[in-house]
């Protein structure tokens, strides 16, 4: 089997099915943002409407192939490379048909897994090797710049366009050509992206080669990026239905990925900024943290230790006595929040009646992450010694809380205050300097706090600290190239969002982004109604897992470049409504859609095309895969709460709108998804409201209380458990947004806006000087030249005496 490569969990058991969860689904997930398998990707990359291309794409290869007489691997290099450039070469002709059959040729190319597997190759290493050969020998050639050029013709072609719009209903007929581009286009990305043990040398240089000539702007003056983000807007704007967008998206998603780094290099980044600035390490690894959390149900109290019991001897006799504390966490592994006692629900009737609480649906069972053999119901003492002790987090504390808790101790001890004055304390009582000790010791500075300081600085003395020095990154590049147009950039990413989403009710006015899978004919039996209603299902769940993949992505690097880069982009979409439009997509039966089964392995690429195909039936359809749960949904879900989490981390107008679209029952729900990660950030996303909540519903949900205080960082002097300080914070959302904005503009027009006049530019006082700078003038200028004069000049009667009065 397939080994994966040095950063991933797990190995592959087939490629031609899905991967064997033998791991832990917590440890996985942290590497599943940025290193998946190769056949998983390939077969999301495809819809099962598109099978019947595949032979296509072999025929036409094997059309032109035909005339060497041997096989592909039997070439040498040489006759390899000048086989592509003849593919090149046929390009460039203008007749259509002919250029799309070349480029299903070299689709097939990337499809060389069809040809190993059947006549070529014994093992499946030899298989990737040769996938991997294939794609670095077309990068070398020069064959994505030719894809480059093809997919700028299309986007521009407004016959297609313009018949697209026309037509009362697109199929995948009408995005025939865009689709074999983009698919060249992600496989080359994501092949290349992807490190793997036996790498070359030339392949090495190659991968920076491309990461750097995707992420510099040298594709018509902007990145590649920006090509993708253009047809987003071009689609949901109405004017080319006809995209791929699920391909659109899937690729510009692997290309931010590539060119700005995942989550282990987003790391690696922060560790290195933090050394630059002299800040101290890190106090954690988060990326560790969170892969060796687990899932665990919040401690039970004695009271309701004790109701259990009585509740299993009314019922019937408990096989099992009752159990210490520390061992109850395994006892109740299975299912954490399913003994949740019917006295919460009556002291919370909002809960109690979106069914948060009381009896679990058979679909909503916490088997999540559970194998196929059930576990024993205790281990052994001796294989608990590796479950971590104490709290996973490290506490922390910001400078402005020290401060905001001396000046309370000095305005109660003393009466009056010190400003920012964090180290005089005297008048202060001892217990008061050891508090502040404390205080200190964990104190954590941001490189978010540096950049706002360092940019305050800029702004009140632009003479002295002269111009700031950017370093151009990646990451710098991009947001200079989609500022412009970053507002309809997020809208659109939020239209597509919204459409996928499986909350989200049919309307005649919504974008259709089912055009590149609806086939030209429609099904006409209740086999191909079902098999399409699956591929259906399926595309939406890529859509939404690409969407929100991406915009963390973004989120992430932007913070990391310059927290007014993040501001700006979680400002548009708090202003596009993203906040309740993510409430919207949990506000379902979450364990469902994290169980959902659209998929159908037989059909998945590479498999239909290595293997016969089997009968389909409806039964089996109906059946499904044997997977416990959907990866693509729980990752989508995962990413979705943390872009949440940082859109309303430390904003306290953002935070009150989750108050307001009473989000706490729709977290809880999501809750029962027993993975430690979601559980993480649904936890956090309740910790920061839970003072606003009241303290009924505190009461009420003290296991919930538990978890938080068990898995979420802690803040020291944070009152988030009783809200003491409610009455002193008002809720004034417009007034706190537009002092960021504003914030935001003066960074924006400081660094980027170069043709500003600003009052700080040196002014030219002398005539002569003056008169003889070059003015650049009209070509039709010497035409109306005398007209003007006498109109403007000699027409008009000048008051010389009423000039000299003035002087």
């Amino acid at each position: 089997s397939f080994q994966r490569n040095n950063h991933q969990r797990g190995n592959l058991q087939d490629i031609t099915h899905k991967y064997n969860v033998t791991c832990s689904l917590c440890c996985t997930l942290c590497n599943f943002y940025d290193l998946i398998d190769y056949s998983v990707l390939s077969s999301e990359l495809y819809s099962y409407t598109e099978e019947p291309e595949f032979s296509l794409n072999r025929d036409y290869f094997d059309e032109d192939f035909r005339s060497h007489g041997r096989r592909w691997i039997q070439l040498t290099v040489e006759e390899q490379k000048a086989h592509v450039m003849r593919l090149l070469d046929a390009l460039e002709v203008t007749d259509r048909d002919k250029r799309l059959k070349v480029a299903r040729a070299i689709l097939y190319l990337h499809h060389f897994i069809q040809t190993l597997f059947l006549t070529c190759c014994d093992t499946e290493v030899d298989v990737l090797h040769w996938s991997r050969h294939n794609v670095f020998l077309l990068y070398d050639m020069g064959i994505f710049t030719a894809l480059l050029e093809l997919l700028s013709m299309e986007i521009d072609n407004n016959q297609a366009c313009s018949s697209a719009v026309r037509k009362p209903a697109i199929s995948l007929a009408d995005s025939t050509e865009l689709r074999v581009l983009l698919s060249i286009m992600y496989l080359m990305v994501e092949t290349i992206r992807v490190q793997t043990e036996d790498e070359r040398p030339e392949w090495i240089a190659a991968r920076e080669a491309f990461k750097n000539e995707l992420g510099s702007p040298l594709y018509n003056g902007e990145p590649f990026a920006l090509l993708l983000f253009t047809m987003v807007t071009k689609f949901c704007s109405m004017n080319a239905p006809h995209f791929p967008m699920k391909k659109v998206l899937l690729l510009l998603w692997k290309t931010i990925l590539f060119t700005l780094g995942g989550f282990e290099e987003l790391q690696e980044l922060k560790v290195r900024c933090r050394e630059r600035l002299h800040l101290p390490p890190l106090p954690e690894d988060s990326i560790k943290v969170v892969r060796a959390m687990r899932a665990a149900s919040p401690p039970a109290s004695a009271m309701e230790l004790i109701e259990q019991q009585q509740q299993q001897k009314r019922g019937r006799r408990s096989r099992r006595p009752l159990v210490k504390q520390d061992s109850l966490d395994t006892y109740n592994e299975r299912d954490p929040f399913k003994n949740d006692d019917a006295r919460d629900e009556e002291e919370d009737p909002e809960d109690a009646d979106s069914g948060i609480e009381g009896e679990v649906d058979p679909l909503d069972r916490d088997v999540i992450i559970q194998p196929p053999p059930p576990p024993p119901p205790l281990r052994p003492p001796t294989e608990r010694v590796n479950f971590p002790k104490g709290l996973p987090w490290a506490p922390k504390v910001r400078e402005k809380d020290i401060e905001h808790f001396l000046e309370t101790s000095r305005n109660k001890f003393i009466g009056f205050t010190l400003g920012s004055d964090t180290e005089t304390l005297v008048g202060l009582p001892r217990p008061i300097h050891e508090s502040v000790k404390t205080l200190k010791q964990h104190k954590y500075v941001s490189i978010a706090e540096v950049q706002i300081k360092r940019e305050e600085e800029l702004q009140q003395c632009p003479l002295t600290l002269g111009e700031e020095e950017v370093e151009e990154t990646q990451a710098e590049m991009l947001y200079l190239g989609m500022l412009p147009n970053l507002s309809q950039y997020v809208i659109a990413l939020l239209k597509l969002l919204l459409a996928a989403a499986p909350t989200s009710k049919a309307k005649t006015d919504s974008i259709n982004i089912l055009a590149d899978v609806l086939p030209e004919e429609m099904p006409i039996t209740v086999l191909q109604s079902m098999k399409l209603g699956i591929d259906v299902n399926r595309h939406k769940e890529i859509i939404v897992k690409a969407i929100s993949a991406l915009l963390l992505l973004l989120l992430k690097h932007f913070k990391l470049n310059h927290i007014y880069q993040f501001e700006i982009i979680s400002q548009h979409l708090v202003f596009a409504n993203c906040i309740p439009l993510i409430l919207k997509f949990f506000n379902q039966n979450i364990m469902s859609y994290i169980s959902a089964k659209n998929s159908i392995c037989v059909l998945d690429f590479p498999h239909c095309v290595v293997h016969e195909m089997p009968e389909l039936t409806a039964e089996s359809l109906e059946a499904g895969d044997s997977s416990q749960f959907c990866w693509r949904n729980l990752f989508s879900c995962i990413n979705l709460l943390r872009i949440l989490n940082k859109l309303t981390k430390w904003k306290h107008s953002r935070t009150m709108m989750l108050v307001v679209f009473k989000s706490a029952p729709i977290l809880k729900r999501a809750l029962k998804v027993k993975q430690a990660m979601m559980q993480l950030y649904v936890l956090k996303l309740l910790k920061i409201q839970t003072k606003y909540l009241g303290r009924q519903w505190r009461k009420s949900n003290m296991k919930t209380m538990s978890a938080i205080y068990q898995k979420v960082r802690h803040r020291l002097n944070d009152d988030w458990a009783y809200g003491n300080d409610i009455d002193a914070r008002p809720w004034d959302f417009q007034a706190e947004e537009c002092a960021l904005r504003e914030s935001i503009e003066k960074f924006n027009s400081r660094r980027y806006d170069k043709n500003k006049n600003s009052d700080y530019m040196p002014v030219d006082n002398c005539l002569q000087s003056v008169l003889g700078q070059r003015v650049d003038l009209p070509e039709d200028f010497h035409y109306s030249y005398e007209m003007w004069l006498e109109r403007e000049v000699f027409s008009q009667p000048i008051q010389w005496e009423g000039l000299l009065q003035n002087q």
